[in-house]
């Protein structure tokens, strides 16, 4: 089974793979037969997710400090 950070690293991998593919061919938004397609609300949504990704990926994998008291 894979670990959280191979399933976030997935993720922004196919998120990627998205992106490079309707930004090599951009295209224009449209409404046909009343459902509205928005290109460019749709590719911030896809950086919003590697935006996420990278966040968990930091807090997943990141460095922290453990800060700790001994008492005598």
């Amino acid at each position: 089974m894979a670990t959280d950070s191979e399933q976030l690293a997935t993720i922004k991998t196919q998120t990627l793979a998205i992106i490079v593919t309707i930004t090599a061919n951009p295209k224009p938004s449209y409404d046909i037969d009343g459902q509205e397609i928005l290109w460019a609300e749709y590719l911030k949504q896809l950086q919003d997710t590697i935006a996420w990704v990278d966040t968990q990926l930091v807090t997943t994998d990141g460095p922290y400090e453990v800060h700790s008291q001994g008492y005598t």
